[in-house]
């Protein structure tokens, strides 16, 4: 009901009104049924444009940090990624990765939308970057298709670390569904895993004309990390 609420009366009139995002492709985005949305990810608002394109809604796999903030300020953010449709999920590998591949399990076995972001965090530099390889388990294990989506100009929104939106237009655009049915059964697969991942990966980088490297970006927010210090 919350996220309903939110959508509704509070980030519809101020993101359509202000913000005013175009959208491409959207007859690519099926009606009904279960359903994966592989974003490319810029910014935090990414999670914010990418529900008001579609009419049903979409849960989101979020890192558990967002969930366990304390005070006033952790009591707003998990209130606010409950009511945007974000998921806790644990990150740190193992059976933890286990319990994320079951949650959005959950949510596609319940023919809802699930949007995943491959690159498993923001770009640090606009850039695509290499995905992950479970957003290509969780379509093998799900039986679902996948339609890639293209965040266009967030990142001139909201940078990370910024804390107060620039106003300007964003888009969002939509590719054919892929359907990877003919790998069915092959989820213990690594290779395979990585070859339905890269092209997903492919199909963002034609969608949203970003230079693509061939690294995680978690690497280079680490080496950049390391270099300031």
């Amino acid at each position: 009901m919350l996220y309903w609420l939110l959508k509704t009366f509070v980030a519809s009139p101020l993101m359509l009104t202000v913000f005013r995002p175009w959208v491409r492709g959207a007859e690519h985005v099926p009606e009904s049924g279960a359903v994966i949305f592989a974003s490319n990810h810029l910014s935090f608002v990414d999670s914010i444009f990418l529900p008001l394109a579609l009419e049903r809604r979409i849960s989101f796999l979020a890192k558990s940090d967002y969930f366990t903030g304390k005070g006033a300020k952790g009591w707003l953010t998990r209130l606010f990624f409950t009511a945007t449709g974000q998921l806790s999920i644990d990150r740190s590998g193992g059976k933890a990765s286990e319990a994320s591949l079951a949650t959005g399990l959950s949510v596609l076995g319940r023919g809802e939308q699930l949007g995943i972001y491959p690159e498993g965090t923001r770009s640090p530099d606009g850039r695509l970057y290499r995905g992950r390889t479970g957003v290509a388990r969780m379509i093998l294990e799900g039986h679902v298709p996948v339609v890639p989506v293209a965040m266009i100009d967030t990142e001139k929104v909201m940078k990370t670390g910024t804390k107060i939106p620039k106003v300007r237009r964003v888009g969002i655009v939509f590719g054919a569904p892929l359907d990877f049915s003919r790998f069915d059964g092959m989820e213990g697969d690594r290779f395979i895993l990585r070859s339905i991942t890269d092209e997903i990966m492919y199909e963002l980088a034609s969608l949203s004309g970003q230079e693509y490297s061939d690294v995680y970006a978690s690497s280079v927010k680490e080496k950049r990390v390391g270099l300031s210090r």
